[in-house]
């Protein structure tokens, strides 16, 4: 399996969606839009067109359980976590699939730093890019470092020399995956019409974190 990874004292691994996946995820959100669960009030994120597209977690007053991803979707994301745990030598857990939803941002909006979780506290969560906007409007200042639309993700380490946050080059495919616990945020961006499309995935992750200490 052909992925990236970036130390930030926890690991962000980085794939590429298959082409049929990712096609596949984008039809199904545009063309069940107007029949799509707002996760809004389950969401920290600035953001007026929030969509789940799968939840597997406790039936609550704001979301009931729901599904309208196809097996093979559903599917690659358990393959991709399960990599993901494999890469960092953990052993002898559980999975649970607990959501999954898109953020179509528009010009303006924003997702403030946040953490995620899904029935537990442990899990792994994600960020996959399927639609960019063409531009991401003026910087209003210090334009040699762009940050308008930038994903940027937080991580535990700290020192002197340390590696201690991330922007990633977001493209289209791209899908990011990393510890509940990461805090992360998107900046917002301006001078268009076009949105920048990402979609979520949270899974539940139950282990033993002493078993799996110092695990080679």
């Amino acid at each position: 399996m052909n992925f990236d990874f970036v130390f930030l004292g926890q690991s962000i691994l980085k794939y590429q969606v298959p082409l049929d996946i990712f096609h596949s995820i984008n039809h199904i959100y545009e063309s069940n839009f107007h029949n799509l669960h707002p996760a809004n009030k389950q969401l920290v994120g600035k953001i007026q067109n929030e969509h789940s597209l799968f939840y597997n977690g406790n039936d609550e007053s704001k979301v009931k359980r729901h599904n309208i991803l196809p097996r093979d979707v559903t599917n690659y994301f358990l393959e991709i976590f399960k990599h993901y745990l494999a890469f960092n030598k953990i052993r002898d857990y559980e999975l649970h699939l607990n959501s999954i939803w898109v953020n179509e941002m528009k010009q303006h909006e924003y997702n403030p730093a946040h953490i995620h979780r899904g029935t537990l506290f442990t899990g792994l969560s994600s960020v996959m890019v399927l639609k960019l906007p063409s531009t991401y409007g003026r910087e209003y200042s210090n334009d040699q470092i762009p940050q308008n639309g930038r994903l940027q993700i937080l991580g535990a380490a700290n020192g002197q020399f340390a590696k201690i946050d991330y922007q990633p080059p977001m493209n289209l495919r791209d899908f990011y995956v990393f510890p509940y616990d990461m805090r992360h945020c998107v900046y917002p961006f301006n001078g268009t019409l076009e949105t920048r499309r990402t979609l979520a995935a949270n899974c539940d992750v139950q282990f033993d974190p002493i078993k799996n200490r110092g695990a080679i």
